[in-house]
């Protein structure tokens, strides 16, 4: 009993405090994608990222790149870029770079991997864009993408922009942050509940399944020198073990020190951080954004660009006799999430922010009918309370141990 005990409260910290990691990144892209949605007009995104040539993927994967390397908010900016006419691949290159070109990631990696991961994460990650530019080029139906903004824009409530003030008009006054932090708030609303319920189960995976477990799915792993058809099958289940583990880009990572410190090859560890945008949680957001042809056709996407590169990515350094020790990995369960860092100063901005939105929005919303929620959106509600209450037990837990 007091073996389980020790592992409920485990888990518990674990789920907090991997949700305390990445709380700020959060509320960094959500931030960003409610100014998009608000001050960037429809004509202005159409002359800068439009079209899918070099130019406006380059851009797409730049705005990537400075902005969050969380998944969740990495969605919601994609759509505020797609509903305002950026095409659809350079869309997608802000996604995928936003969720494995960012800096905070790399150093998360670092801090739980190796050197070679943080290589292969950026490098993989330009891959992964060039890819998905040549798979779309050769397969995407005009008429998918023209559906899917229209989706998306029935969504948002913004099939154009109309009569909108100048963006320097709009970013100085008070309606246009009233704006913003409706659309904040907005973002939040449409994915807390999947948030709760994926760090919930992270926890829990990382404190109570057995490393047994992993060594099993990985077939071959722990071997010193696995064959094409080992390495080729851990990659495959990459993205099976992410879908059951997933809690967007930075979570993910301690997880990966999980399988690596138990054999698992960089193939399969390259596959499964690479897979936090193929997971169910993603996808159902993505039906909601773009209609379930357009969620599912990424999907398809993704995963043929991800298990290539991370292929490519793993012969290209065994070439150069680069491959990482698996020694060198960090177990999550051991790390100190809580403590003064530039975690909790972000944290603590992001917090008293959202907060003020939150008051904000409250205000403005007074008198508002609300939707009826979908049974699809209950039963997901009584999961996410599900996962409050283990969540309190397991802090609770700590005063009995």
């Amino acid at each position: 009993m007091d073996t389980f005990l020790s592992h409920y409260h485990e888990s518990a910290v674990t789920s907090l405090g991997l949700f305390w990691m990445a709380f700020w990144a959060f509320g960094l892209g959500y931030l960003i994608s409610s100014m998009i949605q608000v001050f960037v007009t429809q004509e202005r995104m159409k002359q800068s990222m439009g079209e899918s040539g070099p130019k406006s993927v380059a851009l797409g994967t730049f705005f990537g790149f400075i902005s969050s390397s969380c998944s969740f908010a990495a969605l919601a900016t994609t759509r505020a870029l797609f509903t305002k006419g950026a095409g659809l691949i350079p869309a997608l290159a802000f996604l995928l770079a936003s969720t494995n070109l960012v800096v905070e990631l790399g150093i998360i990696i670092a801090a739980f991997l190796s050197w070679q991961f943080v290589v292969g994460e950026y490098v993989g990650g330009i891959m992964l864009i060039l890819l998905m530019w040549l798979v779309v080029k050769l397969t995407l139906p005009k008429t998918l993408e023209d559906r899917a903004r229209d989706h998306a824009q029935e969504q948002t409530g913004k099939g154009g922009d109309g009569d909108v003030p100048n963006w320097k008009t709009l970013i100085r006054s008070k309606e246009g942050w009233r704006k913003v932090s409706s659309r904040y708030i907005m973002e939040w609303a449409m994915v807390w509940k999947d948030v709760t319920i994926g760090f919930t189960v992270a926890g829990i995976i990382a404190a109570f399944v057995p490393r047994t477990f992993f060594q099993t799915l990985f077939v071959g792993s722990g071997s010193a020198d696995p064959g094409f058809w080992n390495i080729l099958l851990q990659t495959l289940v990459g993205p099976l073990a992410a879908f059951f583990t997933f809690i967007g880009s930075m979570g993910n990572i301690p997880l990966a020190a999980v399988l690596f410190s138990n054999g698992v090859s960089f193939a399969g560890i390259i596959a499964f951080i690479f897979s936090d945008l193929v997971v169910f949680p993603v996808l159902r957001i993505q039906a909601q954004y773009y209609g379930w042809a357009m969620a599912l056709y990424i999907l398809g996407v993704f995963l043929t660009v991800l298990i290539a590169a991370a292929l490519l990515m793993h012969y290209g350094f065994a070439v150069l006799d680069m491959l990482p020790d698996s020694s060198s990995a960090k177990n999550v369960t051991e790390r100190e999430f809580f403590k003064v860092d530039y975690t909790l100063f972000l944290n603590v901005g992001f917090l008293v922010m959202s907060v003020g939105f939150l008051g904000w929005n409250r205000q403005q919303s007074n008198g508002h009918e609300k939707e009826e929620a979908s049974l699809g959106d209950k039963a997901l509600f009584g999961l996410a309370m599900t996962a409050f209450l283990w969540l309190g037990g397991g802090l609770l837990t700590g005063l009995v141990i």
